[in-house]
């Protein structure tokens, strides 16, 4: 059972960056239905708040989540029995989500069975050298339920994604580095640091330009046609177009009165 009055979930919106973090260390960050529900709630502020251009994600401590918490369903708290919130989303809360804005997952310690199936929500993941990912579930007979199967083989390739599901076993930061699984390898205790600076980066840009790019990509995986992912690209990227190319006028103006500014030798 969870701690009384435990916040299972944290999150902050700092200039633009919404910080979102599992906040169970004792379990490893293990995800019961309170903290799925709490996740899903996290998440739509994050989606509702226009102020907020980029979310990470990260565990409270020294692992990122080693997902669904058995000990709950052990003690007969099991989510099976909620089908109205399972209609909508998932045993680890917002994995079936399909998110409009970017997700950084910061990986410290393990992401394993559906902790790997979180990570796999986001655009990035940045992980520290330590970081351990894998489907651990294959060893006690847990099926991926919550995105693992579909987004794994999108982001590392169907060989590569057989490989880590048919076989449980562990991979480490450098080899998820070396197959894509990881975007960034940094020093231990620096992820959550590190995806920040990340998320700051792409916050910084003309923001519906950004989105609608971001949105051609995820259609095009499942686009009928090449003419009907080309039509999407091409539609959305219109419809901003104008702010674009407001965009580049300024920064023109900006660059055009520093030379004026600098003196003539």
């Amino acid at each position: 059972m969870a701690e009384a009055g435990k916040q299972l979930v944290k999150s902050r919106l700092d200039d633009g960056i919404f910080v979102i973090t599992i906040n169970n260390p004792k379990r490893n960050n293990c995800v019961g239905h309170p903290t799925a529900k709490a996740l899903v709630e996290a998440f739509e502020r994050f989606e509702a708040d226009e102020r907020a251009k980029v979310a990470v994600l990260h565990g409270e401590g020294s692992n990122f989540c080693c997902g669904y918490d058995l000990k709950e369903v052990s003690e007969g708290e099991f989510v099976g029995a909620d089908t109205e919130f399972l209609a909508k989303y998932r045993y680890m809360g917002p994995t079936a989500m399909s998110l409009r804005k970017p997700l950084i997952a910061a990986v410290e310690g393990y992401a394993v069975a559906g902790g790997l199936e979180m990570s796999l929500l986001a655009d990035l993941r940045v992980a520290s050298s330590s970081a351990k990912f894998g489907v651990f579930c294959r060893r006690v007979g847990v099926p991926l339920i919550d995105g693992g199967t579909v987004r794994l083989p999108k982001v590392i390739g169907l060989g590569r994604a057989l490989d880590l599901i048919l076989t449980g076993r562990e991979v480490s930061a450098d080899e998820a580095l070396s197959i894509g699984l990881t975007n960034r390898v940094v020093e231990e205790g620096k992820a959550l640091e590190e995806a920040i600076k990340l998320a700051k980066l792409i916050a910084s840009h003309p923001n519906a330009c950004m989105l609608v790019d971001r949105a051609s990509v995820y259609n095009s995986l499942s686009a009928p046609s090449l003419k009907d992912a080309l039509d999407f690209e091409y539609n959305e990227g219109v419809s901003v177009l104008n702010e674009s190319i407001q965009g580049e006028y300024r920064r023109a103006l900006k660059f055009m009165s520093r030379d004026r500014a600098k003196p003539k030798l």
